[in-house]
């Protein structure tokens, strides 16, 4: 994901919401938009300072430090989404933080919050996939063998959204080797190459399917 993107994005509907409330609603309405809009920058406010200490909490190699970082991350996510339960980026984040803590079920239930009704319809096509390949990976890493079948439905969503993530493809490529369908895998990786040339995992993987 890319945390400033959403933040600007939001700030940018903000000010586009007050513009137009001012030139064509009623007084009481503008009343009532106002208290949404406090919310709305206080949510903001919550998830910048998330998306930081995460970053920071990736950032740094005392595995106590970041673990700190990390937790602090998911309760700024978690202010958000008191405020705006409906908010797809703060449950991103929010899964994100814990799978860094190792929570990856709990992450993995955020991220399917973020990806159903009405969240989803907050984020573009680019940042649905990066949420569909995040999501792939930990069901791959919760339970390989019962979550493969949904890992492929999502991984082959993501590179349509995202056709330029060659980690989705290589991913896309594994579920599919496990699944024993070779030539799907063969292609799967043969993308991922065309996407990043120099990519380790798509070689060894086409290595494995004897091209």
């Amino acid at each position: 994901m890319a945390p400033d993107a959403l933040l600007q994005a939001a700030i940018l509907l903000l000010t586009l919401a007050m513009f137009i409330a001012m030139h064509n609603l009623p007084r009481q309405a503008l009343t009532k938009l106002r208290s949404r809009n406090r919310a709305s920058v206080q949510v903001n406010r919550h998830f910048a300072q998330g998306a930081q200490l995460l970053a920071r909490a990736r950032s740094t190699r005392a595995r106590s430090t970041s673990l700190t970082l990390a937790k602090n991350a998911a309760a700024e996510a978690d202010k958000a989404l008191s405020l705006n339960p409906k908010d797809a980026a703060a449950h991103i984040l929010k899964a994100l933080a814990l799978d860094l803590i190792g929570h990856k079920s709990s992450a993995l239930k955020s991220l399917d919050l973020a990806l159903s009704p009405p969240a989803v319809k907050s984020l573009s096509d680019r940042e649905r996939g990066d949420a569909l390949f995040k999501r792939a990976e930990l069901q791959m890493s919760v339970n390989r063998r019962r979550r493969v079948d949904s890992a492929v439905a999502d991984l082959v969503e993501a590179v349509k959204l995202s056709s330029d993530n060659d980690k989705a493809f290589c991913l896309l490529g594994e579920c599919y080797e496990m699944k024993g369908m070779k030539e799907e895998a063969r292609k799967a990786f043969e993308e991922a190459r065309r996407v990043e040339p120099g990519s380790v995992a798509a070689r060894e993987g086409l290595e494995r399917m004897g091209s």
